[in-house]
């Protein structure tokens, strides 16, 4: 005979413990996500500020006192901006917040192989400080022009502080301006922007030029400078954001799963894809370079590897993606830049792996004119800043540039007018006496 007695006693005792039970799964799974969320959005990572790499030099003192942002604390939004992957998905994503709408002018100017360079001029909305003629010459990153809402916002700041804003047009990133000739812009094809310089010194005789670079652009603009000494008259200084500097150093990071940069690699792939297929009729048969194997071969290319050895090292001859790679990066050409130099960089950069930063931080520790600055935070492209959730409209980025920029103008008008800028040739004082 069964006691059921005993079974119902011990369920009357179990019974209660079931909820208590539940309970410490649900704390558990809270717990977890919790976990997730704090390591997913790094909340525990300190703010600081950024990591500066300089000599000691009277231009590099007065520099960094008349621009404290680089010394002082970079805040991000409190929830999310300590996160490189959220600051650069914003960054991709919306550019920026409540970005403004700056009117400008879009120049032609035609090449010598048959190319149409377009770039974008933005008069000052008023004078500069020091009662000089600045011109910022812009080059934004991969694929991006002057309708990007980074750029954008950038114009507008650097217009209200006096300047006047040039903003090249990357060949083939515009959608609605057709090419000219079977040849899209590179990683390091410096024509398109020298062809904008040249035209702004003939149109400005007597502007100074403060040349900025954004990723991509960054690499164009110090490659620019260093592949030939000429290209530095007029020139105030040079600030390069987010770039890497050695193109054949980050394709072997950039197959990594590390920072999720595989799938950001993807991601940039399928942009330049699109890109490249919009001009499929000028890029390819005919008296092209291209083949249809070749466009086969883009299809199917889940990389930018894949894609500058199928396509990208042929506008311009390139027997190898190796070649390609060595002959269109800066790092070879940054070490002849003798103007004063900002490279700014992120230390959760997930496109830039940090061995690349090793290059900077040399050439800074090697060169008087040269300052690097390594940002804790802000992503590629981002450094938003702002209290908890909602990101100002200007960005850290932007006071940065303007603010050095506004430095260097200062630290130029206090010198005599024969170690000016364009210059050169006017006598000092004692050579007068002379």
């Amino acid at each position: 005979m069964v006691n059921h007695d005993s079974e119902y006693l011990e369920y009357t005792i179990v019974a209660p413990e079931m909820p208590a039970m539940f309970d410490g799964m649900k704390l558990a799974a809270v717990a977890t996500v919790l976990y997730i969320i704090v390591r997913c959005l790094n909340l525990k990572s300190p703010t600081a500020a950024p990591d500066i790499t300089y000599q000691d030099t009277p231009l590099n003192r007065f520099l960094l006192k008349s621009c404290p942002i680089l010394t002082k604390e970079y805040i991000p939004p409190l929830l999310w901006g300590k996160s490189g992957h959220l600051q650069t998905a914003l960054y991709g994503k919306m550019g920026r917040v409540s970005s403004p709408h700056p009117m400008g002018l879009r120049k032609y100017l035609p090449m010598q192989d048959g190319a149409t360079a377009t770039f974008d001029l933005f008069e000052p909305m008023g004078d500069h400080r020091t009662g000089d003629d600045v011109t910022m010459v812009i080059c934004p990153g991969i694929g991006n022009h002057s309708e990007k809402h980074y750029i954008r916002t950038f114009v507008d700041h650097s217009q209200r502080q006096g300047y006047r804003c040039a903003v090249l047009n990357h060949l083939g990133a515009l959608p609605n301006i057709e090419l000219t000739s079977p040849r899209m812009f590179t990683y390091g094809c410096t024509w398109e922007f020298a062809a904008m310089v040249g035209y702004i010194k003939k149109l400005y005789p007597h502007t100074h030029l403060i040349v900025v670079g954004f990723s991509l652009g960054g690499n164009i603009v110090c490659k620019f400078l260093g592949e030939n000494r000429a290209n530095q008259e007029r020139v105030l200084c040079c600030v390069s954001v987010c770039q890497g500097y050695s193109a054949l150093r980050a394709q072997e990071t950039f197959l990594q799963w590390d920072q999720c940069r595989r799938f950001y690699n993807f991601l940039m792939a399928d942009n330049m894809k699109k890109i490249i297929l919009s001009h499929r009729g000028s890029l390819f048969g005919g008296s092209t370079k291209m083949e249809d194997a070749d466009l086969s071969r883009l299809y199917t290319a889940t990389s930018l590897m894949q894609i500058d050895e199928t396509i990208m090292r042929k506008f311009h001859g390139h027997n190898s993606l190796k070649e390609y790679y060595e002959k269109e990066s800066c790092v070879h050409f940054i070490h002849n830049v003798d103007v004063p130099l900002l490279l700014v960089n992120s230390a959760d950069d997930p496109l830039v792996h940090g061995s690349l930063l090793t290059i900077p931080r040399t050439l800074a520790e090697k060169k008087q004119n040269v300052i690097f600055a390594l940002t804790l935070h802000g992503g590629h492209l981002g450094f938003f800043e702002g209290a908890v959730l909602v990101p100002q409209p200007l960005t850290w980025m932007d006071k940065v540039i303007v603010g050095y920029a506004n430095a260097m103008c200062q630290w130029e008008k206090q010198k005599p007018p024969c170690q000016q800028s364009g210059h050169q040739n006017a006598p000092c004082p004692e050579e007068k006496a002379a």
